[in-house]
């Protein structure tokens, strides 16, 4: 059996709008593809007719994985989550001890990971660091960067 996916309500949406997209739009361009490179003729020569197969198959290869990853994910909102340790979709406001600097990130599914926005993946040295801990925590994370120690200051759903 598959391992099950937490995914936020929207990270579910958006996966599920790029599966629509990728069977509705992209699926009929690349068969448009073929066809009309089957139509110029010879296809032991044709490399036309090959790109576009090989586009196919990535293409079915890409909406099989996401078909399977919608079929085991399931949906957390964020009244589910207890907001006394951190988990997955919680906020949680870090202060580095060394820099004293102040973070807050969201703690969410490897799918919907984005540095930028300050959404971290539960899968990330960070998020596997402050799993299960509380406010008041001291962590130690060993990160790509080195080690690091996360002072816990707030966790919010």
């Amino acid at each position: 059996m598959a391992d099950l996916t937490y995914l936020s309500r929207d990270g579910f949406d958006n996966l599920k709008s790029e599966l629509l997209q990728l069977k509705a739009v992209e699926r009929p361009r690349i068969a448009s593809a073929i066809s009309e490179a089957r139509e110029k003729g010879d296809l032991s020569e044709n490399a036309e007719y090959d790109a576009a197969k090989e586009a196919q198959s990535l293409l079915e290869l890409k909406i099989s994985k996401l078909e399977q990853l919608l079929a085991t994910s399931r949906i957390l909102e964020g009244l589910e989550v207890d907001a006394t340790k951190v988990y997955i979709l919680c906020f949680v406001k870090l202060k580095n001890t060394k820099t004293k600097k102040e973070l807050t990130y969201q703690i969410v599914s490897a799918k919907e990971a984005d540095v930028k926005a300050n959404r971290i993946s539960v899968e990330s040295p960070i998020g596997k660091g402050l799993l299960g801990k509380s406010v008041g925590d001291v962590v130690e994370i060993q990160a790509p960067a080195g080690q690091i120690k996360l002072e816990i200051l707030e966790i919010n759903r």
